[in-house]
């Protein structure tokens, strides 16, 4: 069973999301400062008393804004050298929503799955202490943005292309896929307003960044 273990580095990548206002400057495992307001923190939360601060390293290195491509100019430094053996990684709603404003900025299907494969592969490759690669799909809620600017069809083929490539690099190694735009929806089917979970349709709030963590949690936990 693929389950976050003792003595495990735990990275989280990603964008704005992911990132959650965490102060940069801070770059130790475990610290709330360097850990960011979101999912992420309630996570470490969540793992670090289930197992012990002294026994696990959590890291945040989302960076707010970012698409595949700014993750790539950074994979080195903010991933490989930190030797993570457990990776989570949710990308994507930038390269969709950058190039709604601004066509220079958008980022194809095709590059984003390309690189985003490349970047995971490069990962198994460079890191032989990388048991676990949690992917996350992007998502989007119908409220502010999300209703503002047409995210669809194009985000839903981003979705089904972080899916595919969970799929396939599930045949080197464990992946865990984390179904977010799922959770969401059941989440508003059951009354909740999207309003409440991400008011710019995008950018969680407090009740969103939990619903995350645990649909993270559930999902690492019954790989």
């Amino acid at each position: 069973m693929a389950t976050i273990q003792p003595g495990d580095t735990v990275l989280f990548q990603g964008d704005s999301i992911t990132d959650a206002g965490r102060d940069r400057a801070v770059t130790q495992p475990n610290d709330p400062n360097g850990l960011g307001t979101g999912y992420v923190r309630d996570l470490a939360a969540m793992l670090l008393a289930e197992h012990g601060p002294d026994q696990l390293c959590v890291l945040n290195r989302g960076v707010g804004g970012d698409r595949v491509p700014a993750l790539a100019q950074r994979w080195k430094k903010d991933c490989l050298a930190l030797e993570p053996t457990v990776l989570s990684v949710m990308i994507g709603v930038n390269d969709v929503w950058h190039g709604l404003t601004d066509p220079t900025r958008g980022v194809s299907a095709d590059t984003f799955a390309l690189g985003l494969q490349q970047l995971l592969r490069e990962a198994r490759e460079a890191l032989p202490a990388l048991r676990l690669i949690v992917l996350a799909e992007p998502f989007v809620l119908p409220c502010g943005a999300g209703v503002q600017l047409p995210f669809e069809p194009e985000l839903s083929n981003r979705r089904r292309l972080v899916r595919e490539l969970a799929n396939d690099l599930r045949r080197d190694g464990p992946v865990v896929f984390v179904a977010y735009q799922d959770a969401f929806n059941t989440a508003t089917a059951r009354g909740i307003a999207p309003e409440a979970l991400a008011e710019d349709g995008v950018h969680p709030t407090m009740a969103g960044h939990m619903l995350m963590a645990r649909a993270w949690w559930d999902a690492a936990h019954g790989a």
